[in-house]
């Protein structure tokens, strides 16, 4: 059973190669000479760097300015968020010390686990920061018509009785 399951599967993964629907022979008997080499105008790798560094470079480099404000925005609010939770959390640690109430216990671990919330928060807007500097560096060179969403049209049909 399971050897005919293997040579079904490999079948199916290699029907697209041994029998292609259209006839792909002109594909290499076409010209092989590279006349021009393409070269990328920004380096992903680059962007990448610029953005570990300080958050938003990369996408300065890349020419995206409209995302730096959100890069810093969405920053400066966790760190706020965090600052700001960091202190309730040792003001509660410091009464519970004192005091030795639970409400104070539940309340310094509430505010410790919303601390580390926001800190992954921050950590994961740093990855996807340097993830944005390097898809929008490989994407720098692609065109797109200015004329593309003028061709967008919506037509309403409304019946009316």
């Amino acid at each position: 059973m399971k050897k005919s399951v293997k040579i079904i599967l490999l079948f199916i993964l290699f029907s697209s190669i041994l029998f292609p629907q259209a006839d792909t022979s002109f594909i290499f008997s076409e010209n092989k000479s590279n006349d021009s080499v393409f070269i990328m105008q920004k380096s992903p790798w680059g962007a990448v760097l610029r953005s570990a560094i300080l958050p938003g470079f990369g996408q300065i480099y890349n020419e995206s300015y409209w995302k730096l404000p959100i890069i810093w925005g969405f920053a400066g609010w966790f760190i706020y968020n965090w600052s700001d939770l960091n202190k309730l959390y040792k003001d509660n640690q410091v009464l519970y010390q004192i005091n030795n109430q639970s409400i104070y216990k539940i309340r310094r671990d509430f505010y410790r686990d919303q601390r580390d919330k926001f800190a992954i928060y921050l950590g994961l807007l740093y990855f996807i920061n340097l993830v944005d500097a390097y898809v929008d560096a490989h994407l720098f060179d692609f065109y797109i018509e200015s004329n593309s969403l003028n061709d967008f049209k919506v037509n309403f049909l409304i019946h009316l009785r």
